[in-house]
C-alpha cells in the first residue's frame, strides 16, 4: 500500500486491516495522534484522510491506501497553522491529551465554513470529548483562529 503522510511518500506491506492510528504512532513515530477509545468515540486520535476528519483508531490501513494523510505534526510544519496560534494564545490545553483530535477537527471544521457559528462549532466538535472540560476556551479558539473576534 502507497500513501502520503505529511506530505512524505510512505509504502506500507502489512495488515491491511491494521488500524491508521498504530501505522502512525508504532511505525512512523507519530505521536501526537493519540490512543483513546479504540471505538471511534473520543476524537483523540482524528487525522484527516484526503481532507477528512478521520478516527484513525478505526480506519484500516486499507482505507489509507493511496490517501493523503494529514496529522497533527503535519497540520504546520512550525506551528503557525490558525488553529494552532489560537490554542496557544487562549491557553486551550488542560491535560492535553485530547488537544491533537480537537485541533485537527476544529481545522477541518475552519476549511469547510470558515466562519463557523456556535451551533457550528458545537454540532462538529461533539465528536470530540475533552475530559478537562476546556469546550469554551476550544470554542472561543475556533472563533479566534476563524478571524471572529468573539472570543
Amino acid at each position: 500500500m502507497d500513501l502520503t503522510v505529511n506530505g512524505e511518500a510512505r509504502t506500507f506491506g502489512g495488515d491491511p486491516d491494521m488500524p491508521l492510528l498504530w501505522y502512525l504512532r508504532d511505525e512512523l513515530g507519530l505521536t501526537g495522534t493519540k490512543f483513546g477509545c479504540g471505538a471511534a468515540l473520543c476524537g483523540a486520535c482524528l487525522v484527516h484522510v484526503d481532507g477528512v476528519p478521520s478516527f484513525s483508531c478505526i480506519t484500516p490501513m486499507a482505507v489509507a491506501d493511496g490517501a493523503e494523510v494529514t496529522t497533527i505534526e503535519g497540520l504546520s510544519s512550525d506551528g503557525s497553522h490558525p488553529v494552532q496560534v489560537a490554542w496557544r494564545e487562549l491557553n486551550v490545553a488542560q491535560c492535553g491529551y485530547c488537544q491533537s483530535g480537537q485541533m485537527m477537527q476544529a481545522a477541518a471544521l475552519l476549511a469547510e465554513t470558515p466562519e463557523p457559528t456556535d451551533e457550528d462549532i458545537d454540532a462538529v466538535m461533539s465528536q470530540n470529548i475533552c475530559r478537562c472540560g476546556t469546550y469554551p476556551r476550544i470554542r472561543a479558539a475556533i472563533k479566534r483562529a476563524s478571524g471572529q473576534e468573539d472570543a
